[in-house]
């Protein structure tokens, strides 16, 4: 058992009612939920598996190393390996019932080599860049790429995706631009005799915003990652019900002084005691994803209150104020992330203060902070 308080809480309930709220957002169409960059930093196995016996069909990954722990750990359901294969992992994914996204021709030839020497069929789903400047077809080489894909009859493209890059924003241009594209390669993929069962373009600010890019007919699957952990992509984007955070960040008090006004803090002497003060050290540092960026700038809650962050952020510690927190003592709880009493700090007010964007914050969250799966 880990000895420092220092830990994650993964609410399996929370997540389950996120899910169950995106489903509602979007009527008829399944849900893919991407569970990449171990769930956000949640922990891959454990949200999986609570999304797979709450009924989702898909789970998209970014690597074929991420789909394989999935299935290592027993998951059964269609995993999507959202950035393709590298050298080797064709054969792997075809072994492993994964579908890959594919977007380059050499990708359909290995692919059918693959599946030409295990004696099976391959699935696929075509990525198509229709504005993101990341992955994908051109518009423009579409057709080149399906006819090149009708010379390979092991490799089924049961699916057509692409990708929004501002559905966040509220500046809509390229947003439309991107579904006009992506209607139309669907149409070059019906014309040349393809009819891909899955189409989707949704991420969670494309599922919760744009009803015209998860129809239920043209599109029919959305991939919510962010708001399945319970956080909006952008605080004008509302679900129909409020979004619950799944992760809560913990730790606790492990030392208090009282120091004299003048007295200087941590690496570099960066704050200093302006007046007589309670100084608390906390077993949390940026090694443990607690961005050094915080320093003389973040907070945390301890009894209910906020509590300034002083001096430089530590590899392994950093120090609070709390003079004006009354009755603070070692092994009080403190919450990094999540809700103490009146008071909540989100991912979303962490990125603020380090100049970045919540999924950053959580994904930042190290390998040597436990996750303990809660319920509520």
């Amino acid at each position: 058992m880990p000895s420092r308080p220092t830990r994650a809480e993964i609410d399996l309930g929370a997540l389950t009612r996120n899910y169950q709220t995106l489903r509602a957002a979007a009527p008829g169409v399944d849900v893919l939920a991407v569970v990449k960059a171990d769930a956000y930093g949640h922990g891959a196995v454990p949200v999986s598996r609570a999304l797979e016996a709450a009924g989702v069909r898909f789970l998209g990954v970014a690597l074929v190393e991420e789909g394989l722990v999935l299935r290592e750990a027993g998951l059964q359901s269609d995993i999507l390996v959202l950035g393709g294969a590298y050298e080797g992992g064709w054969e792997a994914m075809l072994e492993q019932r994964m579908v890959p996204v594919v977007f380059r021709p050499e990708h359909l030839t290995a692919l059918e080599a693959a599946a030409r020497a295990r004696g099976t069929r391959a699935r696929a789903h075509l990525k198509v860049d229709t504005g993101m400047g990341r992955l994908g077809v051109l518009p423009a080489d579409v057709p080149a790429f399906l006819e090149a894909a009708r010379g390979c009859q092991r490799v089924e493209l049961e699916g057509l995706c692409s990708h929004f890059a501002n559905a966040d924003l509220a500046d809509a241009g390229l947003t439309a631009q991107q579904i006009a594209r992506f209607r139309t390669a669907l149409g070059q993929m019906r014309a040349a005799g393809f009819d891909p069962r899955w189409r989707h373009l949704s991420n969670s600010a494309g599922l919760l915003a744009l009803p015209e890019a998860r129809d239920g007919v043209e599109m029919n699957l959305a991939r919510p990652g962010l708001a399945l952990y319970g956080l909006s992509p952008a605080p004008w984007l509302r679900p129909p019900r409020v979004l619950e955070p799944v992760l809560g960040w913990k730790t606790a008090v492990v030392h208090l002084k009282s120091v004299p006004a003048g007295t200087p803090i941590s690496y570099g002497s960066t704050w200093t005691a302006p007046r007589p003060s309670r100084i608390a050290t906390l077993p949390v540092g940026y090694a443990d994803g607690w961005s050094r960026l915080l320093s003389n700038r973040g907070a945390v809650l301890v009894r209910g209150r906020r509590a300034p962050i002083v001096g430089r952020v530590c590899m392994d510690l950093c120090m609070v104020d709390v003079t004006d927190v009354p009755g603070v003592e070692v092994g009080d709880e403190v919450v990094l992330l999540g809700r103490q009493g009146a008071e909540v700090q989100d991912a979303h007010q962490l990125a603020a203060l380090e100049g970045t964007i919540a999924y950053d914050v959580l994904c930042a969250i190290g390998a040597r902070v436990p996750r303990v799966v809660v319920r509520s």
